[in-house]
């Protein structure tokens, strides 16, 4: 089993150079290429995820070097579900990328995928810090070049402006390892998470600082406020299948917390001075009401959705800063519901765009499919907003039963359901603005234009988004057996004795 931890990083970094060496002028051979390495990487997900349904953390050691000195892998249970997760949204969006030939508006979208994969599948398997900065950098260099794909004015400077706040995040990320490094001597997270125990209390101060920096570092992926400026207008501007894919992107930085702050530092103060879920808690309440208030004040589709991916990020780090096993329980289950939801509603956005030649909340003529994208938009909308009965719903349910211990719980549940209240208002309305408002009035269209927008493929687009939502459908219906894995996972996180003994060989 161990060889195949390192699988999911070493499928698509063979396969970008592949495509780029031997299919950069047959698309139809990269499809093939790039959907097969997809493919496999599902079910290399599905094999990692059963084996470590039974508890046991495996470690590859790369060229048979042991930690601390050599670069180790790291399989459990969370890194598993995030490995999971990553591969079904990969495989759905891919599809919708083919079927609306998204792919062939710019040079070497498949291959720049692949190593977007590549960066996502190491960040979650890595077992030391300096290895998740390489990754991020990965993630940062091929979502820059997904990002301008098909080029234009407004995506090249809002991906100039992405690029600027990542770099400044990974500046920041460098100076954290050093000091990390200064003080304990590795950057191994298992080694760092003993030697951190152990350290004299005049270093202990230098250890906060590391901490601080990180937890800032990945409050900018995570896109918290007011780290998020760089979110709305990378959502916006971004290829709308890029930007579904770009749904996992904050959740790495969420990952990322939960794993540093359980396994290093511990969720207490005895490391790190104070709790970090003191720092998490207000700025998440803030997240989640300004994102939703985003949703409310609209303007155009794609803003509507950005906005409610930005709140359903604030709801979800709530759940994380609580840093108990219920509330982290709360957070992954949330987690993977808004990663599928956010992503069925960009690609709803791009079926818009393409049959109205715009996504603005004006009322227009009737689109193309119209009943059935309005179905698609009510379903996406309703797991978005957290309504019944589908698992946002669930998963909100989580996040207030796991905060009841929490001080000021009172504002926390009002800040959830008034957010909740605000999404379900802001997202009905843009949807009766581009579907049940609609008609065929010529006086909305006077020029003709959209009766020239060329018809749309539909069978493999709504294929995608169907198989997200019935991704959605399945947490819901098998939300028992998904909160039970996802409860040992929560478990064997805040007991990390499992983790560290695998990795130093204990």
């Amino acid at each position: 089993m161990s060889h195949w931890i390192v699988a999911p990083i070493i499928l698509p970094s063979l396969m970008a150079p592949l495509i780029v060496l031997a299919a950069r002028y047959d698309m139809t051979l990269q499809r093939i290429l790039s959907l097969g390495a997809t493919v496999a990487l599902v079910g290399i997900s599905i094999l990692l995820t059963v084996a470590a349904a039974g508890g046991t953390v495996e470690v590859y050691e790369l060229g048979s070097w042991p930690a601390p000195f050599g670069i180790v892998m790291v399989l459990d249970r969370l890194s598993a579900l995030m490995l999971l997760m990553t591969s079904l949204l990969a495989l759905a969006v891919l599809v919708y990328v083919v079927g609306t030939d998204w792919d062939r508006r710019g040079a070497h979208f498949h291959a720049l995928y692949q190593f977007q994969l590549m960066g996502l599948t190491g960040a979650m398997l890595t077992g030391d810090l300096f290895n998740l900065f390489v990754f991020f950098e990965i993630l940062l260099i091929a979502s820059y070049g997904l990002m301008v794909h098909g080029g234009g004015k407004l995506r090249m400077q809002a991906g100039v402006q992405y690029v600027i706040y990542n770099l400044a995040g990974s500046t920041l990320f460098v100076f954290a390892l050093a000091t990390l490094y200064g003080v304990t001597g590795t950057l191994n997270m298992a080694d760092m998470a003993i030697r951190a125990q152990s350290l004299p209390e005049a270093d202990m101060a230098l250890l906060r600082t590391g901490a601080a920096m990180l937890l800032v570092v990945f409050a900018v992926k995570g896109a918290l406020l007011p780290l998020h400026f760089w979110l709305p207008n990378t959502y916006v501007h971004a290829p709308a299948p890029v930007a579904a894919l770009f749904a996992i992107m904050t959740k790495v930085g969420a990952y990322a917390i939960i794993r540093v702050y359980t396994l290093v530092f511990g969720p207490d103060a005895a490391v790190t001075g104070s709790m970090p879920g003191d720092w998490i808690m207000p700025v998440a309440v803030i997240t989640m009401v300004v994102g939703m208030i985003g949703v409310l004040a609209g303007g155009n589709l794609a803003r509507v959705v950005a906005f409610a991916a930005i709140g359903s990020m604030g709801t979800m780090f709530i759940a994380v800063a609580a840093f108990t096993p219920e509330s982290t329980l709360a957070a992954l289950y949330y987690m993977v519901h808004s990663t599928f939801a956010a992503a069925v509603l960009f690609l709803i956005v791009d079926m818009v765009q393409s049959r109205r030649g715009t996504c603005g909340l004006q009322v227009l003529p009737p689109i193309a499919q119209t009943g059935l994208i309005a179905s698609l938009f009510f379903a996406g909308a309703i797991a978005m907003a957290g309504m019944p009965p589908l698992s946002g719903f669930l998963g909100k349910l989580l996040v207030l039963d796991s905060v009841r211990e929490q001080g000021g719980v009172a504002w926390i549940w009002g800040a959830i359901l008034i957010a909740s209240l605000i999404a379900i208002v802001g997202l009905a309305r843009a949807g009766s603005q581009i579907f049940w408002k609609a008609h065929a009035d010529e006086t909305t269209d006077p020029d003709g234009t959209m009766a020239a927008i060329p018809a749309q493929p539909v069978a493999l687009p709504v294929a995608a988004v169907l198989g997200l939502l019935a991704l959605i459908v399945a947490m819901t219906v098998a939300a028992g057996p998904v909160t039970d894995y996802m409860q040992a996972t929560a478990g064997q996180l805040y007991d990390s004795s499992a983790y560290i003994g695998a990795v130093m060989g204990h």
